[in-house]
């Protein structure tokens, strides 16, 4: 068998052998289940704080930016529902519930923060209080990513409608670059996959170590994501098992399918990261970026022995 052939087999074998013996799948229900208990806190509090900022628009930027990568079938009761919900009026910014609600919000960053340790091998010694600060600096930060983008869908139409009025010749172009909220909401998928890999986990990982797994998780969510839009059109009948309850449940299914994309992908990179295939696919330049703190570490180690010896 060819060392490249023989490399793949290996790598593919291990992250699934490590995700089925780490109980990869209990862990992915953690994740559906934690996230959809999460997705109406989170955009409690984000509406809550978008409006004390003056970003009016933010539940709907929202609901856009999250549903509009999933299947209609799977999106809509969820969408609406959630719009329901956040018609309904609140006190200010700082009461118990919206606290509250930020709260829940973060306990859906820290299940993407356990899978992503067991996935990546590694244990957790930050101490619980700093992981749970973490958590909820990342729910404030991605309220106002959302809450900027907002004000944007606000003032970009305007800035574009006096721009067709001096450039009409660049209608065209402009009607593309209108239309980014796709390309938006992909962009987010990205970044926020990338930031995920690289600092929520406990332990240090470079760029390239987190890119492979990445990209394999943004393809295999959209190739999932068709896949199983079309077995609920074709196959599946949840109501005559769930009845009231069968959009809840397609949701959690979905949300039960990316979690284990998402797990997959961190164990595609730790597997990669085991078996050094960076090293392999990229040579002496890798093996020298790789070795050079262990290098650095060796020579501290042997400074400290020789200081110690001249004492």
């Amino acid at each position: 068998m060819p060392t490249a052939l023989r490399t793949i087999y290996k790598v593919i074998y291990d992250a699934v052998f490590h995700f089925v013996e780490d109980d990869g799948f209990a862990m992915a229900s953690h994740v559906a289940l934690s996230t959809l208990l999460a997705v109406f806190p989170f955009l409690i509090f984000g509406t809550a704080l978008a409006s004390f900022l003056g970003a009016s628009q933010f539940s709907s930027t929202a609901v856009h930016l999250i549903f509009d990568t999933w299947p209609e079938a799977i999106a809509k009761p969820l969408a609406d529902q959630v719009v329901q919900v956040l018609t309904i009026p609140r006190g200010g910014l700082l009461t118990i519930s919206v606290l509250a609600a930020a709260y829940f919000a973060s306990n859906g960053v820290e299940a993407l923060r356990i899978s992503l340790n067991r996935a990546y091998r590694v244990p957790e010694t930050r101490p619980w209080y700093f992981n749970r600060l973490a958590s909820l600096g990342y729910v404030l930060i991605a309220v106002l990513i959302f809450a900027i983008l907002s004000i944007l869908l606000v003032a970009v139409p305007l800035a574009l409608n006096y721009t067709r009025q001096w450039l009409p010749k660049l209608a065209d172009v402009l009607d593309i670059v209108f239309s980014w909220r796709i390309y938006g909401t992909i962009f987010l998928l990205l970044a926020g996959l990338m930031i995920l890999h690289l600092w929520l986990a406990a332990g240090r990982r470079r760029l390239l170590d987190v890119i492979p797994g990445v990209f394999l998780t943004l393809i295999f969510w959209s190739v999932g994501a068709l896949l199983f839009a079309y077995y609920l059109s074709t196959f599946a009948n949840y109501t005559a098992t769930y009845a009231g309850l069968a959009s809840v449940m397609i949701v959690l299914i979905f949300l039960y399918m990316l979690a284990v994309i998402f797990i997959m992908g961190a164990e595609i990179n730790a597997a990669l990261m085991k078996f050094r295939v960076r090293r392999l696919l990229f040579g002496k330049t890798a093996s020298r970026v790789d070795e050079a703190p262990s290098e650095k570490a060796r020579s501290e180690s042997e400074a400290d022995a020789a200081a110690k010896l001249r004492r």
